[in-house]
């Protein structure tokens, strides 16, 4: 699954992939810089995309069943586009609860600091 070579995939090729310029901006950037762009932020968005993959193919368990999905090119990038802006909306989430927890933080501090300083008077 993982193209070492350097070389794009046929389907990347597509005249309306000459047009994108997200696509030529990643075509630019080094492999490694891909690879770490590429791996979920933390386990918890790993878990909630695997969750949201799971319910777009259907969820049977893996224990007590084969099963095969088959598909088509088209159908497949949708999938793909799909978990991507699952990753992007995730991710930004994620960003914000940091935010959140580190105001809140912030906020509990400073009153934890004046409530010392109003006992100590």
């Amino acid at each position: 699954m993982d193209d070492v070579t350097g070389k794009l995939p046929e389907f990347m090729e597509s005249k309306s992939a000459k047009d994108n310029t997200l696509l030529g901006y990643v075509k630019t950037m080094d492999p490694e810089t891909v690879t770490q762009l590429s791996r979920p932020a933390s386990h918890e968005v790993m878990q909630v995309i695997e969750h949201n993959v799971m319910g777009l193919l259907g969820g049977l368990p893996a224990h007590g069943f084969d099963v095969t999905v088959t598909t088509n090119r088209e159908n497949l990038g949708r999938l793909l586009a799909s978990a991507m802006m699952s990753g992007y909306f995730l991710r930004g989430a994620e960003q914000r609860l940091a935010f959140e927890e580190q105001f809140s933080d912030s906020i509990f501090d400073d009153q934890s600091s004046d409530s010392l300083e109003s006992f100590n008077d």
